[in-house]
């Protein structure tokens, strides 16, 4: 058969167009990088800031390893604030600006070179390839290879904590293409975020821990590669960070004005109380306040008064982290949707914020406070497309009205919530007695909320009291950091307060969190116990997402379908950073998407080399 040229030519449309070969100094999930190649620094720093003096610094809790990597233990880098800064027990990453490393400051999901020079990827995100420097150095001077990143990736996917081993997943085939390229071929293809998870891939010493064992905890320094170097350690109490001398990172323009102190020393409180007095009388320099309360009466102290320590309430663009108390539906006492939704409607927002935080936050009516990826009105447009092939499964009122929390008059809760919980409550199966709330069987309606920190009892009482009235049995049970780490990776809680941390483009940590895949991986982070097949649809849809559009769609109709289903009580927000510090400091501006403390450097009267 003769074919003509329009049949050719329609023959030839049809087959799949062939990748092209991108290489870039950076990568950028969707749209375009803001900074060009040739680009020198990040607007938000100074790039000439001068380095040198010491910043005194606190951690809350304590830390019985400095292995951040494996499930055992909890390291420095675990602790509350600890990486906003700039330290930490971490090794370099392959490239910088999204992750938990070193966030960029001004663009959502964009990263740069950092040990990798540059990058090169497929326009159908099948491959990636990272182009490593060749001065790049572990501090005890040997170069960083090729064969340092796949060792990275393996022993982080075979041994390291369940969170890599999940983020490591996608990756089909590692090759070595030569001493300082590397190339990750991926399971699937057209999946925009997985280049980003890749660069954020902390690349170990295979030297080093060759004949160690990777998922034993130690107070060992580990063999780095950053800024700093861990110089002393007080096991759980102290740690000192000095400067790397002749750091080979340096000059970089993802570095150049970060890390300008010479030395960095950090005292770890198990007690805020503690921490609070001992930063009033001049023990450390920066002190980042969680609590309300305190942020509004606690600092009159002379410090302030004299404008030593400064105040400041500095407004960001950082999607808040989730803070919720997290039902866990393993047990058959939070089976029901009903149950779990009575039970919010006994917690009284409004009361807490004017009583006890003195109006100082925000109800959190989303899984994603503070951003665009928050769920709004009913869904429509392409949210509706995701969400309409689970209208069976979903509740009617998902589709017909916006999610709403309760709102009282922070007077106390209203009795139309109170009847409203009751008539859901018997709906569950639960009878109101004389001996309380009861099920068919003679059981009682009894749980434990499981806290760390012992500040939280008293925000917690008046909501155990609220759902006393209904004949509800709830003891708050505060155990030590150790316990609570154990707990919390078996999954043995009935209820516990927790912040989920949120990033300026959902991703892979969204299975971590609500996956079914990970409802029962010990260490895990779906505390709720999440299995639900709409939940694991929007996720694998915001996975494959490749515009801005589609994974803002995704992640709000995931939020809507978390939400209806109630398997967390949503607690509060602020949309500003709250921070005290002393007047040693400068710095340029406060970028939209972090805090910025690597960046701050000395006054010139306070610096010495």
């Amino acid at each position: 058969m003769r074919l003509t040229t329009f049949t050719i030519l329609l023959l030839l449309s049809c087959l799949p167009a062939r990748a092209e070969v991108i290489r870039s100094h950076g990568y950028a999930q969707f749209g375009t990088l803001k900074y060009p190649a040739s680009f020198s620094h990040f607007d938000w720093v100074n790039p000439d800031a001068p380095k040198g003096g010491t910043l005194r610094m606190m951690a809350s809790g304590t830390f019985d390893t400095l292995n951040p990597y494996t499930l055992k233990g909890t390291s420095p880098s675990g602790t509350g604030n600890f990486l906003q800064y700039g330290v930490s027990e971490l090794n370099e990453t392959l490239m910088a600006g999204t992750g938990i490393y070193d966030p960029s400051g001004d663009e959502p999901a964009s990263s740069y070179g950092l040990i990798a020079e540059s990058v090169e990827y497929s326009t159908d995100r099948s491959w990636v390839v990272f182009n490593l420097r060749k001065q790049a150095r572990f501090h005890d001077g040997k170069p960083i290879t090729a064969y340092d990143v796949a060792f990275s990736y393996r022993t982080l996917l075979k041994k390291g904590h369940p969170l890599y081993r999940t983020q490591l997943q996608e990756v089909k085939r590692v090759d070595i293409l030569g001493r300082h390229r590397i190339r990750f071929v991926f399971r699937r293809s057209g999946n925009p975020l997985l280049i980003l998870r890749m660069g954020e891939l902390p690349v170990l010493p295979q030297h080093y821990w060759k004949d160690r064992d990777f998922t034993l905890t130690s107070f060992e320094p580990p063999l780095g590669s950053g800024p700093y170097r861990i110089t002393q350690v007080q096991p759980g109490k102290r740690l000192v960070f000095e400067r790397v001398r002749n750091w080979w990172g340096e000059k970089l323009p993802v570095n150049r004005g970060k890390y300008n102190f010479q030395r960095v020393e950090v005292e770890f409180y198990r007690d805020s109380s503690m921490a609070f007095e001992s930063f009033k009388a001049g023990e450390f320099d920066i002190y980042i306040e969680n609590q309300a309360k305190n942020w509004a009466n606690g600092y009159q102290f002379p410090a302030v008064l004299r404008g030593e320590v400064i105040q400041a309430e500095i407004a960001h663009s950082i999607p808040t982290q989730t803070q919720a108390l997290f039902m866990n539906t393993r047990r058959p006492l939070f089976a029901r949707r009903e149950l779990r939704e009575a039970l919010g409607l006994m917690f009284d927002f409004e009361w807490s914020n004017r009583a006890l935080f003195n109006g100082a936050y925000r109800r959190s009516t989303s899984y994603y406070p503070n951003s665009e990826f928050a769920a709004t009105g009913i869904p429509e447009g392409a949210e509706w497309l995701l969400l309409s092939p689970f209208r069976k499964q979903l509740p009617a009122e998902l589709f017909t009205q916006p999610f709403e929390l309760p709102r009282t008059e922070g007077q106390g809760i209203p009795r139309e919530s109170l009847r409203r919980a009751m008539a859901l409550l018997a709906k569950a199966g639960w009878t109101p007695t004389n001996e309380g709330m009861r099920d068919a069987s003679g059981r009682p309606l009894r749980f434990e909320i499981l806290l760390v920190n012992p500040n939280l009892e008293r925000i917690l009482t008046p909501y155990r009291e609220n759902l006393s009235r209904l004949g509800i049995d709830v003891s708050l049970r505060t155990v030590d950091r150790a316990q609570y780490k154990q707990r919390l990776d078996h999954f043995d809680f009935d209820m516990v307060l927790l912040t989920l941390p949120q990033t300026l483009s959902p991703g892979l940590e969204q299975s971590m969190y609500f996956h079914s895949s990970q409802a029962q991986v010990q260490g895990g982070r779906n505390y709720a116990g999440v299995a639900n097949p709409a939940v694991d649809a929007m996720i694998e849809k915001l996975l494959a997402a490749s515009t801005r559009d589609e994974q803002v769609a995704a992640t709000r109709a995931l939020d809507r379908v978390l939400l209806w289903q109630y398997y967390s009580i949503p607690n509060w927000y602020i949309d500003h950073h709250r921070v005290a510090y002393r007047d040693r400091f400068a710095f340029v501006k406060t970028p939209p998407y972090t805090l910025g403390l690597r960046s701050w450097w000395l006054k010139p009267s306070e610096t010495t080399q």
